[in-house]
């Protein structure tokens, strides 16, 4: 007997990818959208047990045509949504969606690919960018300063992380083992009087600078917010044990054993670039990451005494046992 081999389609984005021939099958798509929205309207019952609306595409190969597919499916449970129960469905639903194929599929081409539009993405909590609102945050991150923002992020997080224990907690046997390898805060500590915190406080001043000097729209800063929450170690600890799905076994500080980091202003912006840069430029544009990277080299010369006397945070080995 011989082994089948499996099917999947040519990575990556050169001229004989499927990347690069599969428009044929999108027209396909389109044409279908139609047909499809019908039957979704006809038949779909919108009895959402939660907010949470799962798609999954058992087939997603490494083109752009699953976020077709994908978006037309929201774009059509949206209109039924909106039309049956006369509310906006973006206050309402969140789409969960899973791109599914053989374990040797391009999913690194794939999610390069993503919509930066999207819908279907950890996200921040609502109210943060609205400047009506209390929980408005002028800043581009969680400072941990004011408190109803602080609170926005606290909520958003605990519901994520709750999703992520119930998912782990169906696939463990009773006794298995999860294992958590992460960071957090120190209980007390707020996230601007961490190293890190400080960092991207320097992306923020940065960011505005360049607003300031028409580099970039004022409005375009104003509405960007990092989807980061960095939990006080007490908080997960808290979330963990409300879950009731897991005994936690250890929570184990973990000390770096090269200590301090270097602080030179180069360094530290070239590190803090190393792990934003392709998140903020997908966001603003490669152009604006450089002139902006530029000026947190500066920022970091000017907070280099934050930088020495920030207070720790949390390198955590978190072992959690299955109830």
């Amino acid at each position: 007997m011989t082994n089948t081999p499996q099917w999947i389609m040519i990575g990556g984005e050169g001229p004989e990818s499927y990347h690069q021939n599969s428009s044929y099958q999108r027209a396909l798509l389109e044409a279908a959208k139609e047909k499809m929205n019908e039957a979704i309207s006809a038949k779909l019952s919108l009895n959402l047990i939660t907010d949470r609306f799962t798609v999954v595409d058992f087939g997603c190969a490494s083109g752009p045509n699953t976020f077709v597919a994908v978006q037309n499916i929201i774009d059509a449970v949206e209109d039924k949504y909106r039309k049956e129960t006369g509310q906006n469905p973006a206050d309402n639903i969140e789409f969960q969606v899973f791109f599914n194929d053989f374990s040797n599929n391009d999913f690194n081409t794939l999610f390069q690919g993503l919509p930066p539009e999207r819908r279907y993405y950890s996200r921040v909590p609502k109210g943060i960018t609205n400047r009506d609102s209390p929980m408005w945050n002028k800043d581009v991150h969680c400072t941990g300063f004011n408190k109803a923002v602080k609170k926005a992020y606290l909520d958003q997080y605990s519901v994520d992380t709750k999703n992520l224990l119930d998912a782990r907690a169906e696939e463990l046997v009773p006794g298995g083992l999860f294992l958590i390898f992460g960071s957090c805060l120190r209980d007390g500590v707020k996230m601007s009087e961490t190293f890190i915190g400080v960092g991207i406080d320097c992306i923020g001043a940065s960011f505005y600078d360049l607003a300031q000097q028409g580099l970039v729209e004022q409005e375009k800063v104003d509405s960007f917010r990092t989807p980061l929450y960095m939990a006080e170690e007490g908080e997960l600890k808290q979330i963990i044990e409300e879950n009731g799905k897991f005994k936690i076994e250890v929570f184990d500080d973990i000390i770096h054993p090269n200590g301090d980091f270097p602080l030179d202003p180069k360094i530290l912006a070239t590190f803090f670039k190393a792990i934003y840069g392709a998140f903020l430029s997908a966001y603003f544009g490669a152009d604006v990451i450089r002139k902006a990277f530029e000026l947190v080299e500066v920022k970091a010369r000017e907070e280099l005494s934050r930088f020495k006397n920030a207070k720790p945070g949390m390198q955590y080995l978190i072992v959690l046992c299955k109830n």
